[in-house]
């Protein structure tokens, strides 16, 4: 099967540290080929050739491609040895500007994992607003609405967990909330302040495509209610007026990579 016929492609982020850093550039690549998308499978703190082998074993197992941040000399060569021998693509991310920088400096880097996560309060805000978002995505608890810095609602597809994710990562705690015409929204929505609801938006055609991209994934008919333009069109109707009740900014999400939306969340919840 050719590769653009994929709608998910499996990427392990393999580190000797938390994995943050290796996801973060993993989301902001696969942004570049929306509507694909990345199942990000972490393999943190990595510092034995044993575990390393077997997780090299496993992206074979799944045809996935391996991303790596490693700073102990022999985990690298190892995983580029094992990685070569098992024919699994394994990319690199520090080692050619360590490299790079030992040249430059004449200096040989101090090679201790972790040493990007000094453990302040800043890191620690970061993991707190990761695991907010996890806990309160999709409505699991209502309750996440008055606890959260921003709230993103919007119908399914619209890219809210994903921003909720690179949002955490900026220190915000995010809730999402999907709107479906069948299900009432939370009273949570209009008890707090508008400027913390941003409402995401899509055209329809758009939309239209990503769904039925994300049933064929499932291994659906494609002819399913959920992508077809007048379930659509309805329930982006229904998002609307409940945006409007509440009185939020509105942001179209259609071919904005969620950096840039991101960047126009930011720049609204600064202003306020």
């Amino acid at each position: 099967m050719a590769a653009d016929e994929h709608s998910e492609v499996i990427i392990y982020v393999v580190s000797d540290s938390a994995g943050d850093t290796g996801e973060l550039v993993v989301r902001a690549a696969v942004a570049q080929f929306h509507p694909i998308t990345a199942d990000i499978r972490r393999a943190p703190f990595i510092h034995d050739a044993a575990t390393l082998e077997r997780f090299v074993l496993q992206a074979k197992e799944h045809k996935a491609i391996i991303l790596y941040t490693l700073v102990l000399p022999e985990l690298c060569e190892r995983i580029v040895e094992f990685a070569e021998e098992q024919s699994v693509v394994a990319i690199d991310l520090l080692g050619s500007l360590i490299s790079s920088l030992e040249n430059k400096t004449n200096r040989r880097s101090r090679q201790e994992p972790g040493l990007n996560h000094v453990l302040d309060e800043d890191y620690f805000r970061k993991v707190e607003a990761v695991e907010f978002a996890v806990k309160y995505d999709d409505m699991r608890d209502t309750t996440g609405i008055l606890k959260a810095d921003i709230v993103l609602v919007g119908v399914s597809r619209t890219s809210k967990t994903p921003l909720s994710m690179y949002l955490a990562h900026k220190k915000f705690k995010v809730a999402n909330v999907p709107l479906m015409p069948e299900l009432e929204p939370p009273e949570e929505l209009f008890q707090i302040p508008k400027d913390k609801v941003i409402g995401l938006t899509i055209n329809v055609q758009y939309l239209n495509v990503i769904r039925k991209e994300r049933l064929k994934a499932l291994g659906l008919p494609d002819s399913a209610a959920y992508a077809t333009t007048a379930r659509i069109e309805r329930e982006l109707e229904y998002a609307a007026a409940i945006t409007k009740r509440i009185g939020c900014l509105v942001i179209d999400v259609s071919h904005r990579a969620v950096e840039e939306t991101a960047s126009l969340i930011l720049e609204h919840i600064e202003s306020n």
